[in-house]
């Protein structure tokens, strides 16, 4: 390996690479100049989307490190409380993850009754899952670091720019292939126009 790189490792997420290299930059007090596309590159915005999104999940990566879980684990109960009776198959969609990735969360989470799995009522092929009153306090405090950083955030704001914070954020969405909570969401924010 080159002597200008270097190594980190970082277990406390499961879900993302746990080594990165990198090459340190010459200064890092200084930025890199645009570049490309005649430097028409939204750098602001990039940035303060990756540090926003790190400081917003890692109020909840703390808490959630106490109990040996990550990132997948969060995003896996936050759907499953908020959709009862999710489908296996639908949360695979709205994670975008593999059968095997989603396989050792689930067990995990199903092993020590944050959620329980229930066969289909007309299908019994089927897997629904639901949180249990242990997983539902869990996702609720959870919500509540997310929440009070939320209101912080928009304390700042004028009333009327909450709403265009949630209009860029659905714009951010890819909407050419949405899951079934997507398209709950998105039927959701229809109706409450009308």
């Amino acid at each position: 390996m080159p002597a200008d790189r270097f190594v980190t490792l970082n277990p406390r997420y499961v879900n993302m690479p746990d080594i990165n290299f990198a090459t340190p930059p010459q200064d890092a007090a200084e930025p890199r100049p645009a570049a490309g596309v005649g430097g028409n590159l939204r750098w602001d915005i990039i940035e303060l989307l990756f540090f926003a999104y790190r400081d917003f999940v890692g109020d909840p990566d703390q808490e959630l490190e106490a109990f040996g879980f990550g990132r997948a684990h969060h995003r896996v109960m936050h759907f499953v409380y908020r959709y009862p009776g999710l489908k296996v198959a639908d949360l695979l969609d709205v994670l975008r993850i593999t059968k095997q990735s989603l396989g050792r969360v689930l067990k995990q989470l199903l092993d020590e009754d944050y959620i329980v799995q229930k066969t289909g009522d007309n299908d019994r092929r089927q897997r629904l899952l639901y949180a249990t009153p242990k997983g539902e306090a869990l996702v609720q405090k959870l919500a509540g670091l997310q929440t009070t950083r939320i209101t912080k955030a928009l304390a700042e704001l004028a009333p009327q720019d909450a709403e265009t914070v949630k209009r860029f954020l659905r714009a951010m969405i890819d909407r050419d292939d949405p899951d079934k909570v997507l398209e709950t969401i998105f039927a959701t924010n229809q109706d409450s126009k009308e």
